[in-house]
């Protein structure tokens, strides 16, 4: 069994003849059962003490695990959302290219239906060019022979004045 400020307390010597003074040893054990009775009440305040902070401590090592956690939680959502905004901005540019690529086919088609309308309006003058020219050459004629037609009449017309006065 271990000494407890109890024990101290009531101990009890004998006596002899010549033996120690009974006071100073009460009182000695006195001072001794205090210094004990003090020392176990600082072990029990620092066992106390220590539960507290052992307590304290495991309840900051959840916390801790519950952080770490959530930051690997996080982190894999970010990293989620990383691969989602990548997808989606590859898909975004996917979609741009096909439509690109459609506005390209409409309009090498427009294109080619000018180059065809370009073509055919070049024609179609060239043939206008070549029907007035034929019209003014048709009417050039025309003038010509009226031309001919009045110098004769002019002629026969003096003729017949001369004729007739004569």
């Amino acid at each position: 069994m271990g000494i407890t400020p109890m024990v101290v307390k009531q101990k009890e010597f004998t006596t002899r003849f010549r033996g120690f003074d009974v006071q100073e040893v009460d009182s000695f054990l006195e001072d001794v059962g205090r210094e004990l009775d003090n020392l176990n009440h600082s072990i029990e305040r620092l066992q106390e003490e220590n539960h507290r902070i052992n307590l304290e401590n495991e309840g900051y090592r959840k916390r801790e695990i519950s952080m770490r956690n959530a930051m690997i939680q996080s982190q894999k959502v970010l990293d989620q959302m990383k691969e989602n905004a990548k997808k989606s901005s590859q898909l975004i540019i996917a979609n741009a290219e096909v439509e690109a690529e459609k506005i390209l086919n409409r309009t090498h088609k427009r294109l080619s239906q000018l180059h065809s309308d370009i073509m055919e309006l070049k024609r179609q003058r060239i043939q206008l060019e070549m029907q007035i020219s034929a019209v003014l050459e048709s009417h050039s004629k025309m003038l010509e022979m009226t031309k001919e037609e009045n110098k004769v009449a002019d002629e026969t017309d003096s003729t017949l004045r001369f004729i007739k006065q004569a």
